[in-house]
């Protein structure tokens, strides 16, 4: 995907990219580095930076649920996420960290489908 012309990219203080700032209305739409929205409503532009800022990255290294079409889930973990695409491993047992590991791959379009939930609790 290409982004659109208004996403404007933000990072934190040591350059790392965590999201982009979108125009929407009269505020601002923070977008997580998944191009998710991370909050219900537009922002004021310091707040968008707040936010994307609080969100930042440790969410991509939790476990996280993709549901496959025929509604079965799997555990997951995020290999890579960038407006390219987002490639996530199947994480059956811990097995994405095992040396040596054969674990599925799933490349899933930008922004993350719905079916790729963080695992709660």
């Amino acid at each position: 995907m290409t982004l659109p012309e208004d996403w404007i990219e933000h990072r934190r203080e040591d350059g790392e990219p965590v999201g982009w700032i979108v125009p929407d209305g009269g505020g601002f739409r923070p977008m997580d580095i998944l191009g998710r929205p991370v909050g219900d409503a537009p922002v004021d532009w310091l707040e968008a930076e707040e936010a994307l800022d609080a969100r930042g990255l440790g969410f991509l290294a939790e476990r996280h649920r993709l549901r496959l079409a025929d509604g079965a889930e799997r555990p997951v973990r995020i290999s890579q996420a960038s407006p390219d695409g987002i490639v996530v491993v199947a994480d059956e047992f811990g097995a994405a960290s095992a040396v040596g590991a054969q674990a599925e791959v799933f490349h899933l379009p930008f922004p993350a489908p719905e079916d790729l939930l963080l695992n709660e609790g």
